[in-house]
């Protein structure tokens, strides 16, 4: 993808980061007739929205932090993404066995029934099983007897964000890839920026700059614009680990480790099981982000403790790490850290503002975008908010979704 190759552009909002939250962003300005430009370093999704644990999904697990907010917030886009984008986002069953000495099994009852009833949703609704009789209880070890299936979503996440850009342009937006942002200031009543791409030196300018950079959004306030933020943001590694298919059922696993995390176990890729996720904090420095071997091992006990076939290092297939820019909301444990975002303006009366997108989750990418576009009212006669009802490119199939495109496939060919 590329836009004006050199010289100067003007532009109502210029995004640094091709990543979910930017890409987002930048679709639902231009759909609202902004004139937008989104610069991305790397490759769109090259970063921390293409290292996910490739959900869309309530967070079960915030309900213990009584973040009920987010919680509802995140079931209702996980249906609305079901509907604009049904050829990215599949519903799957999770199924968590019940482990004696770890969370209580009532506790366990009220947190699904809870989570039903937030998502009011049209998946099947959570239900027991006796794994000793269930198909989902062959791959375990013996003696989990109870479980608990439940319905969430799975997506690509890569994919999912170059729909998303692929969005933006189909509706005027510029899309620059391997585009860096190296400096940017103040001018009167836009921001100058200037970009190097394919070592050309570029220049733009914006009435609204929006950093989107993920794990690098405090460095790029700090270093480059040299405006310190008033938000604290805590870096958080997540790694994954892939083997071989560890069961043969279309059904995804989420289990407790007794330490308190939990770790999904998901059919991946059709020949292979992914599993993950860790929670290291990883200080301000995010380059480069992998799994350590210390990562890898502790995946593998969480799965062994479970599955029949032993999980081992030596049959890890692929690994991977990203790394979550988190509102420092001053948690102990990375864990428990909110996933919820904020929409930090910077700028005095007469100056061209800058908006910065900390935290967030894949999921919630939609709601975030509105909520920054939302801060752009006072600066700009905009269109009304539009992306909860149309589709995504590619997700404009008719009642019968994905089944029904596939049967006309196999029809015509």
């Amino acid at each position: 993808m590329s836009g004006e190759q050199a010289g100067h552009a003007e532009y109502d909002l210029a995004i640094v980061g091709g990543g979910i939250n930017g890409c987002g962003i930048a679709r639902d300005a231009a759909g609202r007739g902004l004139k937008v430009l989104l610069v991305e370093q790397g490759d769109l999704a090259s970063a921390t929205s293409s290292a996910s644990t490739k959900l869309i999904h309530g967070g079960l697990r915030y309900l213990e932090h009584y973040e009920f907010s987010l919680v509802r917030k995140s079931l209702n886009e996980r249906e609305r993404l079901m509907k604009l984008a049904p050829h990215l986002v599949r519903p799957m069953r999770f199924v968590l066995p019940f482990v004696k000495g770890d969370r209580p099994a009532w506790m366990l009852r009220a947190g699904f029934w809870f989570y039903d009833h937030l998502a009011r949703s049209s998946l099947p609704k959570t239900r027991y099983l006796d794994l000793a009789d269930d198909p989902a209880g062959v791959p375990l070890k013996s003696g989990f007897h109870l479980g608990f299936e439940y319905s969430d979503c799975t997506t690509d996440d890569a994919r999912l964000v170059v729909a998303n850009a692929i969005g933006a342009r189909e509706k005027g937006a510029t899309i620059r890839t391997h585009t860096r942002l190296t400096a940017a200031r103040r001018e009167g009543e836009c921001w100058r920026l200037i970009l190097q791409a394919g070592g050309v030196r570029q220049t733009a300018t914006a009435r609204i700059l929006v950093n989107a950079a993920g794990p690098w959004v405090a460095r790029l306030n700090e270093i480059m614009l040299r405006l310190p933020s008033d938000h604290a943001i805590r870096l958080v590694k997540g790694s994954h680990i892939v083997v071989p298919r560890l069961h043969a059922h279309e059904r995804a696993y989420f289990f407790q480790n007794d330490d308190g995390r939990l770790v999904f176990a998901i059919p991946y890729q059709d020949q292979f099981t992914l599993i993950g996720t860790t929670e290291v904090d990883v200080g301000d420095e995010p380059e480069l982000p992998f799994a350590s071997a210390e990562e890898i091992i502790y995946l593998c006990a969480v799965a062994s403790r479970y599955f029949r076939t032993p999980v081992e290092p030596s049959k890890v297939v692929w690994h991977y790490a990203g790394i979550r820019p988190l509102v420092d909301d001053g948690a102990g444990n990375a864990t428990d850290v909110t996933r919820d975002f904020t929409i930090a303006v910077d700028g005095s009366p007469g100056e061209p503002p800058l908006l910065s997108v900390l935290g967030g989750k894949l999921t919630t990418y939609r709601r975030l975008a509105e909520a920054t576009l939302d801060k752009l009212g006072k600066y700009f006669a905009m269109q009304a908010p539009w992306t909860a009802e149309e589709p995504l490119p590619g997700g404009d199939l008719d009642d019968r979704g994905v089944a029904g495109l596939i049967a006309d496939i196999r029809e015509r060919h």
